[in-house]
């Protein structure tokens, strides 16, 4: 919550949206905002409606944005037209997960992979996927959001349910971050044309299905135990943290108290 000197109390995501006329130690409220700007989150999670790529185009159209759009970008990324009025070009999609996925592990030796076959068990491994790794994917016009997601898990061999995954757009506007949650059935590449080349205006993560409370049951075996590995780790690491700082605070104290003298 933001609170500013006219004692009116806002969401500090909702601070853009609000025009007031008050000031704050003389300062105007726009002032306030280019202060506290650093240091909050500025990405604002508004499922507003973007009207990029919701109307609908005719065929000379579309060829004059696919035009225009491969004049513009710098790389041989570039669309093409087809006879039926389609179009295919590439999307590149960030990958922003806070949780491990887990993908099928072929490193076996073959006698392993035969016994495994024999008791019909598959073997797991879970792991982080790097901070801002991302993928370009050579898609169509008629590739819907949810296709997009499943061509990526399979291109990375993760084995998760494609539902616990989602495609956000992300737009920067008027020195604000906007995500929206894509449906299964839109389709990225029209966003993209109708938007042009400029990440911008617009790119695609690809980040956890947040519908509210996390289904565990949704999660294998091998899966649960592997989280309950890295709480553990974390809270190992936050105690080590914790030690370390009030270890620091009573060795200053003790210093201080030595270099003082009575009275």
């Amino acid at each position: 919550m933001l609170a500013l000197n006219c004692k009116f109390t806002c969401h500090y995501r909702c601070r853009a949206l609000i025009q007031l006329d008050c000031s704050w130690d003389g300062g105007s409220v726009g002032d306030y905002t280019g202060v506290v700007e650093h240091t909050i989150e500025t990405d604002t999670n508004v499922d507003e409606q973007i009207e990029l790529g919701k109307q609908e185009l005719s065929t000379a159209e579309i060829q004059q944005k696919v035009k225009e759009y491969n004049a513009q970008i710098n790389s041989n990324l570039f669309m093409n037209m087809n006879k039926d009025g389609s179009y295919t070009g590439f999307i590149k999609v960030q990958f922003k997960l806070a949780r491990p996925v887990s993908v099928s592990s072929n490193k076996k030796a073959s006698q392993d992979t035969g016994s495994r076959r024999a008791t019909g068990v598959k073997r797991r491994t879970s792991f982080y996927l790097p901070k801002d790794a991302s993928k370009h994917l050579h898609i169509s016009s008629r590739t819907s959001s949810r296709e997009v997601i499943e061509a990526l898990l399979k291109k990375f061999t993760v084995v998760d349910n494609p539902g616990k995954f989602a495609l956000f757009e992300r737009s920067e506007r008027h020195d604000q971050v906007y995500i929206r949650k894509l449906s299964d059935d839109e389709h990225p590449l029209r966003l993209r044309l109708c938007a042009g080349p400029n990440e911008k205006v617009l790119s695609y993560l690809l980040k956890e299905n947040e519908t509210g409370e996390v289904n565990w049951h949704a999660f294998s075996m091998p899966e649960l135990k592997n989280f309950l590995r890295i709480l553990q780790r974390e809270e190992e690491e936050h105690v080590k943290q914790i030690v370390q700082r009030y270890a620091l605070a009573r060795s200053k104290m003790q210093d201080a108290l030595s270099g003082s003298t009575p009275g």
